[in-house]
């Protein structure tokens, strides 16, 4: 995951280089707070250096550009702000109409993780218990039932703790559809358990804003 505020531009080239030689499979590029034409600009460059297909993660609309192969269509299911159930969905549409992304519903879970997010703080709601396992459950297979292609679970950009092995574990054993896992995943042994855990993908982006060393482990 590239958040296009926390990223220059002028470094992309190197940072894509050891992308390109490590086992990631796709470029996840969005952020809860981004400036008008960033997103835009950064994926222009990053195409320049990878073919790793490129998916949106947009915070808002103003983060949607064909310049991406694919769009998470984020519907944030955790929450109850209809604007993020719904709402910038529907303001989204004339501008998705323009292009020819692949566009994914997603229903997009937020899992508390010991400290507020980005997430939490723009949208205006609160994650759920990650004590609460039934309800992530229930919440997660709602989404299918509604029709989402995918469930992502999220603790958030710079969460303290990840998603639980014992979380992810139990949405896998009761979903039909492939789930992603995101947020406060730092070292090795936290993303093998993940995808031990049931993860289909695993999403990274705190553990390179921190040390973009981390990306040598994964070659």
């Amino acid at each position: 995951m590239i958040d296009p505020d926390k990223t220059s531009i002028n470094a992309v080239s190197v940072f894509i280089k050891k992308i390109n030689q490590s086992i990631a499979t796709h470029v996840f590029v969005g952020g809860s707070i981004v400036d008008d034409n960033k997103t835009d600009a950064l994926i222009r460059e990053i195409k320049r250096f990878t073919k790793l297909p490129i998916v949106l993660f947009p915070g808002d609309i103003t983060q949607i550009t064909n310049k991406a192969d694919a769009l998470l269509f984020l519907s944030l299911i955790s929450g109850r702000n209809p604007e993020y159930l719904i709402g910038k969905h529907v303001d989204s549409v004339s501008k998705l109409k323009e292009n020819n992304l692949e566009v994914i519903p997603t229903g997009y879970i937020l899992i508390e993780n010991g400290k507020q997010t980005a997430v939490e703080m723009v949208t205006q709601t609160k994650p759920i218990s990650r004590n609460n396992i039934e309800y992530i459950v229930n919440t997660a297979k709602a989404g299918e039932l509604l029709g989402m292609k995918l469930i992502y679970l999220e603790a958030g950009s710079g969460a303290k703790e990840p998603v639980t092995p014992e979380i992810i574990s139990s949405v896998k054993r009761e979903l039909n559809i492939p789930l992603i896992v995101g947020g406060g995943i730092r070292t090795i042994s936290q993303l093998e358990n993940a995808y031990k855990s049931g993860a289909d993908l695993v999403v990274i982006g705190t553990a390179f804003e921190e040390d973009e060393s981390f990306l040598e482990q994964l070659k």
